[in-house]
């Protein structure tokens, strides 16, 4: 099995398969719904599903794609045919009325989901074969990653390149997707590593996200924005939180690094008194933990469990969390707050 999609109301599952069928699922009780769609002459790389759940597209390693009615099984019309290379990745737009689909032979098409016939030039500028298609919500945009490590936005109308094109990834991009309000893209790539796009500037978002100890195959997010979840060949799923991240990003972006890299870590009975550690609770709304006369003493990022601190505790970490002081930053009279 290559590919799955779940259709707008997430009462069935579409999936593509290596002998050339697509298959159709009941989401609640996994049951097999009528027989398989069958046309394409090798595996099904992609499946995509229309807004209104009455169709489905793939994309397939036979270099075309297919149209078909979601209920019956049926297709609807001869396989839209352009693309010279294995057809990795397509999309439908929110609108139904485009598809898009992304080719190892380095291009990306636009198509008449009506007609099938194709709108325009093919879109180029990847060097190498284009792996994952995407289309932003308003329709206006594409967003596209390849083998080349880079990922490139699109104009959905003209077809031309947004600004050059993203780069971060060191190895490529097999998974992109864009937030449901349109201001974010994640991909995912086999460098085993998550970014986070600005869609308009292309600028990164911070770090790359870490945590998979194998290649990234898949990314998404959920439809109300708050996740991102993500697929790897290390045989795990993991999920995100979007803004603990951006959040922890732009908190940091506002504290001044400093020169010296040294620091020491003490215990708090080092600066307050002990009837004070005693006493000392959660986080307030703000995700700090309140010292003497309002001092703050430390802020915990949104995706740190508030159990996280407890009095008397020097430090506390999860255990995949590595703590990197080199660019701690504080203010010249810190530790004024133990008085």
């Amino acid at each position: 099995m290559f590919a799955v999609a779940i259709s707008p109301d997430g009462r069935r599952i579409v999936s593509g398969l290596a002998r050339g069928t697509i298959r159709v699922w009941d989401a609640e009780t996994g049951e097999d719904l009528g027989v398989p769609f069958q046309g394409h002459a090798k595996s099904v790389l992609s499946v995509a599903i229309s807004p209104d759940g009455t169709r489905i597209v793939s994309g397939s390693s036979d270099n075309t794609i297919w149209m078909w009615d979601a209920e019956t099984g049926k297709a609807l019309g001869p396989p839209l045919q352009g693309h010279t290379d294995h057809v990795w990745s397509v999309a439908i737009s929110p609108d139904g009325t485009r598809i898009v689909s992304g080719s190892s032979d380095k291009t990306i098409r636009m198509w008449d989901a009506e007609t099938g016939k194709a709108l325009g030039p093919p879109l180029q500028g990847h060097t190498d074969p284009v792996l994952s298609v995407a289309i932003s919500p308003d329709g206006t945009r594409i967003v596209s990653g390849s083998l080349d490590k880079t990922i490139r936005m699109w104009d959905a109308g003209t077809g031309k390149a947004l600004g050059p094109a993203l780069q971060g990834h060191t190895n490529l991009v097999w998974s992109v997707a864009i937030s449901p309000d349109g201001t974010h893209i994640v991909s995912g790539s086999w460098d085993k590593t998550i970014w986070m796009w600005d869609a308009e500037t292309g600028k990164a978002l911070g770090p790359p996200l870490q945590g998979h100890t194998d290649f990234i195959q898949s990314v998404a997010i959920s439809p109300d924005g708050s996740r991102i979840v993500s697929g790897s060949e290390d045989g795990t799923i993991r999920v995100w939180l979007v803004e603990s991240l951006i959040h922890s990003q732009a908190f940091k972006a506002t504290v001044p690094a400093i020169v010296n890299p040294t620091h020491a870590l003490c215990s708090t009975s080092s600066f307050l008194p002990e009837s004070y550690t005693s006493s000392l609770g959660a986080p307030n709304e703000d995700r700090w933990i309140v010292g003497p006369k309002g001092c703050l003493l430390l802020w915990l990022p949104i995706y740190f469990p508030s159990i996280m601190y407890a009095p008397h505790n020097t430090l506390v970490m999860p255990e995949a969390l590595q703590l990197d002081l080199s660019h701690f930053s504080h203010g010249t009279s810190w530790q004024m707050c133990r008085k």
